[in-house]
């Protein structure tokens, strides 16, 4: 599909050390399930070879490490091809239809669409002095499929733009779809479906989910061809999802292996060239599904995502860690403001009655606790750790933020 181009309180402080008790390297991890990988033509020994062992056709995990840790994909599934991508779709509509839940008197600019729609139809009426609660205003958004043709249905998803309290019911009127170049492309329409309801009043209100997003499914029709013309290439491109030399040099090799000439070439860690030589939108689509169902290595990513705002942490079973010694403690500092009302005596002359605050500082400290951990110890055994003497998720990302910051952990971190 072609692009689509744009013209006091509390204080609370802690305390983290982390010292490396070693050398950093981390140690690599085996895998005992997997055996080393073999051709296909090499017959298969009943006896392992010794640990001082060459690197042979029989043992390509001494020549590398991480083979016994790889994994196959097919190239349609780590990579995409150049072109054929999606377009996000935006459009401003009305929702009708609602139980007394829309928009209130204040948002005044679902009126002023009512009135507009109207108008259109040949009724005319003032917006300024028109009562009306079951009417919502509404952002439809969708998105555009590769190679989406003129008939093809699309699902849109309907948010409240003012303060209706849900859109439970409603049925979204008729609304253009616009991309970023203001050309429409898609028309939804229809009831909508919700994941969530609010019912209750006056306070005590019971929800459930979010009332005010819903879902039409297949409620989006394309209006507007926007699929690549597959007959105009002379050349296709596959993008890596993720950036890696190794895979894109082993994908080209194997593409030019299954169709017998070098006609692809690895440009950089995510693009993949290939000529095609060809002139038919039927030989491209064979020539790319061919490609697409190649399986190629893919090695082992040692990645930890950590999410501060929910504390969550997500990690990989090949990140590992070098020996290195943590010590966690916190101080906790409590700050209390009591305010007392200073009297003057009875019958007392310039007396005057003032409020006095009285300030409390307390401080409480946790003794810091030690975790030791060996060589080529993985990111599960550290949580495990830190879980063991009562640390909280926030503890554990504060910590292992200080040891990637250390040089004690072989992955990459990112936070979220």
């Amino acid at each position: 599909m072609k692009p689509i181009r744009y013209c006091a309180g509390k204080l609370l402080a802690a305390s983290l050390a982390v010292a490396l008790a070693g050398p950093c390297a981390g140690a690599r991890l085996q895998n005992a399930s997997a055996p080393p990988l073999r051709p296909a033509s090499a017959p298969q020994s009943t006896v392992p070879p010794p640990g001082n062992a060459p690197a042979t056709a029989a043992n390509p995990a001494a020549a590398n490490p991480q083979a016994a840790t790889r994994r196959m994909a097919r190239l349609r599934d780590i990579a995409s091809m150049e072109g054929v991508r999606a377009n996000q779709l935006i459009g401003y509509g009305l929702v009708v239809g609602l139980n007394g839940t829309g928009d209130r008197q204040q948002t005044f600019f679902p009126l002023q669409t009512l009135a507009n729609m109207l108008q259109r139809m040949g009724v005319i009426f003032n917006a300024q002095t028109a009562t009306v609660k079951n009417i919502a205003a509404v952002f439809v958004t969708s998105t555009l499929p590769p190679f989406a043709h003129p008939g093809a249905q699309v699902d849109a998803t309907v948010s409240s733009v003012g303060d209706a309290k849900s859109l439970e019911g409603g049925v979204l009127l008729q609304t253009p779809l616009y991309a970023s170049t203001g050309e429409v492309y898609a028309v939804a329409q229809g009831p909508l479906t919700l994941g969530g309801y609010t019912a209750g009043g006056r306070g005590n209100v019971k929800q459930v989910n979010q009332p005010t997003v819903g879902r039409i499914p297949n409620g989006a029709i394309v209006e507007r061809d926007a699929s690549v013309d597959l007959s105009q290439l002379r050349q296709v491109a596959f993008l890596l999802h993720d950036s890696n030399f190794e895979v894109a040099r082993d994908a080209a090799q194997a593409i030019n292996e299954e169709l017998g000439h070098p006609v692809a070439r690895a440009v950089d860690a995510t693009r993949i060239e290939v000529e095609t030589g060809l002139n038919t939108p039927e030989a491209i689509t064979g020539l790319v599904a061919r490609i697409g169902s190649l399986s190629v290595h893919v090695p082992p990513v040692s990645k930890v995502v950590v999410n501060e705002r929910t504390g969550t942490i997500v990690m990989g079973r090949n990140a590992s860690l070098g020996s290195c010694s943590i010590l966690q403690g916190s101080l906790a500092i409590e700050i209390s403001t009591e305010y007392q009302v200073s009297q003057p005596e009875p019958f007392s002359r310039g007396g005057q009655t003032v409020v006095v605050p009285q300030t409390k500082v307390e401080a409480t400290e946790n003794p810091a606790q030690a975790i030791h951990l060996q060589e080529g110890a993985t990111v599960e055994d550290l949580v495990r750790g830190l879980q063991a003497i009562g640390a909280t998720a926030r503890d554990i990302i504060a910590v292992l933020q200080a040891i990637k910051s250390a040089g004690a952990l072989q992955a990459d971190l990112e936070v979220i």
